[in-house]
């Protein structure tokens, strides 16, 4: 295996003499497991870069490209840098604290996975839509569990009515109906990152891919038809046609961390109509000339599509103020710490 077929990209720039950099393939707790194209290594941050480190966000993630300084006749590496990532999955991080967590970095292609049992959700889609967008990889829907379906034609045009110019596959991940396309997608050298909620299948459709039992899989709990969660952690998975795929921990709530710039691709048939409105800051609420309130008393717009595209946008705006009070509050904590040193140097 070389850099290239690690997913390096010219983008990523050209390296410097006798740099050493490596991908992050797995992470628990700090530690981070990196392949630099010939070896598997065990990698842990410096000291400096612990000092530098601001938010959480500044730390390797799965995906991610890093200069290490390998240690000499040990398994081991030190890790110097994070290169910049040219796509990024995030969310808010759990919790109260207003932070950013990286799902997965550096990835050609978002797997937006959602079941086609009772666990089929085209509001959920909306919202991991907005967040692939906002990632800078391209979306692919994959609509599992399809033995489970009854109504398989109703729910791909579902789908298909709000996911405008997305390609759609549908799969049966425990007998490979379907995972052939799939597979072609992914080719040598990209990387595709899973997103789903709990228990939609992903695991599945990672051994489906890979051709064995790498993940373990768990079967539908009784009375609601909904998966058991299965995976733990993030880590990326090696396809044999020498694609990579980043698995997921699914999640019950995905709570933004960005996305405003790519509302009208989400909802590019609220946009569309957004343009012919009288005023050009029209919030679609109650203002005069609404071409989008027009729209939906004529019956060409959804009731609950407008309330959906309402709900995320009041959603980012909230998300976008207690960022900037987070950044508030970093940015003081920063000169707090440098006064600090210096006047601890002063007193020396």
């Amino acid at each position: 295996m070389n850099l290239k077929q690690l997913g390096w990209k010219e983008a990523f720039g050209e390296l410097k003499e006798n740099t050493i950099v490596a991908r992050v393939i797995s992470e628990q707790r700090q530690f981070y497991k990196l392949h630099d194209g010939i070896h598997e290594l065990i990698g842990e941050v410096s000291g400096k870069f612990q000092f530098q480190a601001n938010v959480k966000s500044d730390y390797p993630s799965v995906g991610d490209w890093v200069i290490i300084e390998p240690l000499k006749n040990e398994n081991k590496a030190i890790i110097q840098k994070v290169l910049p990532r040219i796509s990024q999955f995030s969310r808010q991080s759990a919790g109260d604290k207003t932070e950013e967590q990286i799902v997965a970095a550096n990835i050609d292609f978002v797997f937006l996975v959602m079941a086609l049992n009772n666990d089929f959700n085209i509001r959920r889609l909306e919202r991991y839509l907005l967040v692939a967008y906002d990632s800078g990889a391209s979306p692919i829907i994959v609509l599992t569990k399809k033995d489970l379906c009854n109504d398989l034609s109703a729910k791909i045009a579902a789908v298909e009515e709000i996911a405008f110019g997305v390609p759609i596959f549908t799969v049966n991940s425990t007998n490979g109906e379907g995972i052939e396309d799939i597979k072609n997608i992914v080719s040598e050298g990209k990387t595709v990152s899973l997103l789903g909620s709990s228990g939609v299948g992903k695991s599945t459709l990672l051994n489906a891919l890979l051709g064995e039992m790498k993940q373990l899989t768990q079967g539908v709990r009784e009375g609601d038809d909904r998966g058991k969660h299965t995976t733990t952690h993030r880590e990326l998975f090696f396809l044999p046609n020498g694609g990579m795929v980043i698995d997921t921990p699914g999640m019950r709530e995905l709570q933004l961390w960005g996305g405003e710039e790519h509302i009208s691709s989400t909802f590019s048939d609220v946009d569309e109509l957004a343009k012919f409105c009288k005023f050009s800051d029209c919030t679609h609420e109650s203002e005069p000339g609404c071409a989008v309130n027009l729209a939906l008393q004529n019956g060409e717009l959804d009731q609950v599509r407008l309330t959906s595209y309402r709900k995320l946008k009041r959603e980012l705006a909230y998300v976008e103020r207690k960022q900037d009070a987070s950044l508030a509050r970093l940015e003081r904590e920063k000169w707090k710490k440098i006064h600090k040193i210096m006047n601890t140097k002063s007193y020396k």
